[in-house]
């Protein structure tokens, strides 16, 4: 973590557009997430200003979506927010930042889907439009789309974290179904886009099932079993088949264990992130531990015996 230095303020944003992006200065302007990497401020209506606030790794990630997701957008079935303008470096802040479309939503960490048949369906489509194969010179995922066995030091720790701490019930559960994942083939097909990080922060709700899909930083080219671990973290619980029966092709047994696998990584550094003494971060994201432990109850729950 290397959180900036200067404090992110509505002036702040107001200066750096009348700076770089005068005919928007003057929109309405009011604070609407600060999230893992960026801070995100409404800009009237239609637009938002993203800023990074806690990460170095924040400002690569803004370029990559900014270069990257306009191409992608139109063929979502989705609201995402598309980048509009690109702010550079400056004496006053001297990290890069974008202008978005506004997605509105509700997260699904606050606001679960509710209706699982919709929201399978939903989720389903989204992710058979966004997995086509990307072309040469897409972008490498920092730890996700490759080999799940990649991770197995780092699950491992984790497990072990959330397990001291009385987070996991039934931690030899949990370990089973992520060394079942484990030993799954890798995949061997061609790599294909992923948004990477699809937990409930990253994914907003309406009237019960999903509406849009933020956050592209770890947009990236790899398995989709990596973003197939939703069906377990977003999605209510007896909805997974009805996601594998939707989505398309329909995934092999391979990449469902995968996907297993990714949804106990995923899950796991959610409950830890959740936590308010864990993982650096003042406060916790508290609103991020209630669905990782459902989603550790469902993959338990349904694990092949």
């Amino acid at each position: 973590m290397t959180p900036t230095e200067i404090e992110i303020t509505a002036e702040l944003v107001r200066d750096l557009l009348r700076d770089q992006h005068p005919d928007l200065a003057d929109h309405p302007l009011e604070l609407g997430a600060r999230g893992w990497d960026n801070q995100v401020w409404r800009l009237g209506d239609d637009l938002a200003v993203r800023l990074p606030w806690a990460t170095r790794s924040a400002d690569a990630l803004l370029r990559k979506e900014h270069a990257w997701l306009p191409a992608l957008a139109p063929r979502l079935p989705l609201p995402v927010p598309v980048p509009q303008r690109l702010g550079e470096p400056c004496e006053r802040f001297p990290r890069p930042w974008i202008v978005t479309t506004w997605v509105p939503g509700e997260p699904a960490d606050r606001a679960p889907a509710t209706r699982a048949a919709e929201a399978a369906d939903t989720l389903a489509a989204f992710l058979t439009a966004l997995h086509r194969p990307a072309p040469a010179g897409a972008p490498a995922g920092r730890d996700r789309g490759g080999p799940l066995a990649d991770h197995a030091e780092g699950v491992t720790g984790m497990l072990a974290s959330a397990a001291g701490l009385g987070l996991v019930p039934d931690p030899d559960a949990v370990r089973a179904v992520w060394e079942d994942a484990a030993a799954a083939p890798d995949w061997a097909g061609p790599a294909l886009w992923l948004h990477g990080d699809l937990h409930p922060a990253n994914v907003l709700t309406a009237d019960g099932t999903f509406c849009g899909v933020v956050d592209f930083g770890d947009l990236c080219a790899g398995d989709p079993a990596c973003d197939l671990a939703a069906a377990w973290i977003l999605l209510p619980d007896g909805a997974a088949d009805r996601f594998h029966d939707a989505y398309e092709p329909a995934p092999d047994a391979a990449t469902v264990r995968r996907a297993r696998g990714w949804a106990v990584h995923k899950a796991l550094a959610c409950l830890l992130v959740g936590d308010a003494g864990v993982h650096g971060r003042p406060g916790g994201k508290p609103t991020w531990g209630p669905p990782a432990r459902a989603a550790l109850r469902r993959l338990v729950a349904t694990a092949p015996r």
